[in-house]
């Protein structure tokens, strides 16, 4: 296709970008094919200056620049044309869906190739077993996806289901190995003909890459199936057994509680400023929300739109409000200049982003989950009156780095027990296990108990930093409860879930289909 049109203006241009990266919140910036920029680590800003339009990205590792003059849409992507300063000539670069660059022949080719490294390293290792019927084609009707090699190891009357992931595939794909391994394992037994017993799981992943797998592997039902985790060096073809109750301390972190009035007070400005923009009407509809001491957020329907960051100086030791906005990873400065930007985007917002809303809309389907989340933190009580709506917190950086470092609820039951939420508003197939990732460091972080200052109970964690002020938190496991809508649970949670050790004391909570506008419980299931 060719340009978007024949002169785009600036604010053509930016909006162009921002409607993609909206659609597409995993996108990546490639230049010259190699991948500068993961839009789920790095942020973003598009502005309009002097009739230009200006994009700038920055991450941990870099900063980058650009002038766009011209946008072209190609086949689930755009080319975009820019200008560095001091450059020549225009520089080209791509905006795609995802950070995966490898075409479907290469990846194809690859995973082909591991799978036979795999059957050999199995025969090697297993002397006396016969690898039998490993493949990685899609079946979509039992949720086996192509990035896992899977088959069974065989043994007179005796078996033994396999699966393992290569080192080219993605860290995500890696770490979701598990809740495909325990799937083909319940598919082996519900489809052998009765003369051999699938006793196990043995799961294959690369060096290096098995903390998580063993982290979660210890938390399965071990009388139910004999799990064995392996790494794989693709070089040597050398299988290595793990010893996942083996796996070391915990990498947790957990930030001081700090007091969500005294953060909205030091931002108050900085809030009045940025509530004036927002459209009179609308205005109800803010949710004004702290995220620490010294930052304040605000969200329409658990999306956040604007923050006001109040800081030191960079040139005296006077405390100064930082506004930004934009929604999702886009983050602009407010300036005098481009209020009338700001307005522009907060209207559009306001009007996409509402219970009623169309469904095509790129700013009503933007983070879903946190919807979601705003509409139990608003219910809660009244939708699960066991639970302590009124001690709830969200986005707890109580986990170790990574793409998964904030829980998204955490709160107590009636009797003082701890209660991990994790929320999903499309489906997902790894649910159950991302949902246990919290659950183990919450349990961690509540058993590191020590002796408070005059007072004879033993203190968890989250009580020494200040969480839960004024009510005492149980020493018991915490609970794990998992929320959906009904038609959006994946039908694998549920067999993934049965595999937990009993000592994980679960949830299943299905919600409305219509939970934007009615929040009800359809069912509910747990194992215990």
């Amino acid at each position: 296709m060719g340009p978007v049109s024949d002169v785009p203006s600036a604010t053509q241009l930016a909006r162009t970008l921002e409607d993609y990266l909206a659609e597409h919140p995993a996108a990546a910036i490639l230049e010259d094919g190699r991948v500068l920029f993961d839009l789920r680590n790095a942020r973003y800003t598009v502005t309009e200056n002097h009739g230009r339009c200006v994009l700038q990205l920055w991450s941990e590792e870099r900063n980058l620049i650009r002038t766009v003059v011209e946008v072209r849409e190609r086949v689930g992507s755009l080319r975009l044309m820019t200008r560095r300063m001091g450059a020549p000539r225009p520089q080209a670069l791509e905006l795609v869906p995802t950070s995966d660059r490898r075409t479907p022949t290469t990846r194809d080719a690859a995973r082909r190739t591991y799978q036979k490294i795999l059957e050999r390293a199995l025969t090697r290792a297993f002397i006396g077993s016969r690898v039998d019927g490993f493949r990685s084609a899609m079946d979509l009707e039992h949720s086996f996806g192509p990035a896992y090699v899977r088959g069974r190891l065989l043994r007179g009357t005796t078996a033994e289901a396999v699966i393992g992931v290569g080192s080219a595939e993605s860290a995500a794909i890696i770490d979701g190995v598990l809740t495909l391994g325990i799937l083909w394992l319940d598919y082996c037994r519900q489809h052998t003909d009765g003369r051999r017993h699938f006793g196990g799981l043995k799961v294959v992943v690369p060096a290096g890459a098995w903390r998580t797998t063993a982290e979660r592997m210890a938390w399965l039902n071990h009388a139910a199936a004999d799990f064995q985790l392996f790494t794989l060096d693709e070089r040597s073809e050398e299988l290595t057994p793990v010893d996942f109750r083996d796996t070391g301390n915990l990498e947790s972190r957990l930030v001081h509680a700090f007091s969500p009035q005294s953060a909205v007070e030091r931002c108050r400005q900085g809030i009045d400023r940025l509530l004036s923009l927002v459209p009179v009407a609308a205005r109800h509809r803010v949710e004004v929300r702290p995220r620490s001491s010294s930052e304040v957020s605000l969200l329409l329907h658990g999306l956040d739109f604007a923050r006001v960051h109040n800081g030191a100086s960079a040139h005296s030791f006077a405390m100064q409000s930082e506004l930004v906005f934009g929604a999702g990873a886009c983050e602009t400065p407010l300036t005098d200049d481009n209020e009338p930007l700001a307005r522009e985007l907060f209207e559009r917002l306001f009007a996409s982003r509402h219970p009623e809303g169309l469904r095509t809309d790129p700013l009503f389907r933007l983070q879903p989950e946190r919807w979601l989340e705003s509409r139990l933190r608003a219910g809660l009580r009244e939708l699960i009156p066991s639970l302590r709506g009124d001690l709830l917190y969200s986005q707890v950086p109580a986990l170790s780095s990574g793409d998964r470092g904030l829980l998204d609820l955490l709160t107590l039951d009636r009797t003082g027990r701890l209660v991990v939420m994790e929320l999903k508003a499309e489906e997902d197939l790894h649910l159950p296990l991302q949902a246990l990732d919290y659950w183990i460091r919450v349990r961690a972080l509540n058993a590191d108990r020590q002796a408070g200052p005059g007072d004879a109970r033993p203190l968890s964690a989250f009580e020494r930093q200040g969480y839960f002020a004024g009510a005492e938190v149980s020493e018991l496991p915490p609970r794990l409860l998992l929320a959906a809508p009904a038609l959006r649970i994946h039908p694998a949670n549920e067999p993934v879930l049965r595999y937990f050790a009993r000592e994980v004391e679960w949830e299943l909570i299905a919600l409305s289909e219509h939970w934007r506008t009615e929040l009800q419980i359809v069912f509910r299931k747990r194992n215990s």
